[in-house]
């Protein structure tokens, strides 16, 4: 699982990074919003804990969470504050926060709201995705267009399945090649070579060219 953290307190991130890391959880780490909002860009959180009071914002996790719920983000959130007010506790919630824990803390009570906010966001996740004429299965990669299989090679698939993820979101070819590629190729015309194939095999209309890149063109399924 993946978790965002973001906390400007090093005698408070530093612990609290480690505790997640022995979990075995993917762990990315920001000081205050500016930082949060390129992790955000490239990485898609299951959980994000967030300190509500940052450096450049006194309520910075209110507004990152408003920022990821305003772009569709399903991820959890877990606020952390000083603040324990019921109008702040109450605002949290109201902004799609999951869960609200007050300074100090426990290492052990973390972890603990960290496992029940994970295990709801597995007993929610869908393991499939479908837009039309497009079906993907996400633990099996197969890949379904009108009804038939069609066999996509793993860059095709991953690329696809990156753009299904998040609907409407223009990727440029570089955010492509970095999150697709991961460093094993340096050219972007591999972005574009990939996505002829994927328009070759499905259909031209399910990758739609944008001015500053690549979006899906489908429409989720009701």
């Amino acid at each position: 699982m993946r978790i965002l953290l973001v906390e400007d307190e090093a005698a408070i991130a530093l612990p609290v990074r480690r505790a997640l890391a022995a979990q075995g959880y993917e762990v990315q780490e920001a000081a205050d919003l500016t930082q949060a909002r390129m992790v955000l860009q490239n990485f898609e959180p299951d959980l994000a804990i967030l300190d509500v009071r940052l450096p450049e914002d006194e309520s910075g996790g209110f507004t990152l969470a408003r920022e990821m719920r305003s772009a569709g983000s399903q991820s959890a959130v877990l606020f952390l504050t000083a603040r324990d007010t019921l109008v702040d506790r109450l605002e949290g919630l109201d902004l799609g926060g999951d869960d609200y824990l007050t300074k100090p803390f426990h290492l052990s009570e973390l972890l603990s709201r960290v496992r029940a906010l994970l295990r709801r966001v597995s007993e929610t996740k869908t393991d499939a995705l479908s837009y039309g004429p497009l079906q993907l299965d996400l633990v099996t990669r197969q890949v379904q267009w009108r009804g038939q299989r069609v066999v996509l090679g793993s860059r095709e698939y991953d690329l696809l399945e990156r753009l299904a993820r998040t609907p409407g979101r223009v990727y440029s070819p570089e955010e492509l090649l970095d999150l697709v590629w991961a460093g094993r190729a340096s050219d972007l015309g591999v972005v574009k070579v990939c996505v002829h194939h994927l328009r070759g095999k499905l259909g031209p209309e399910v990758v739609r060219t944008e001015a500053r890149g690549y979006t899906l063109g489908l429409s989720a399924t009701p």
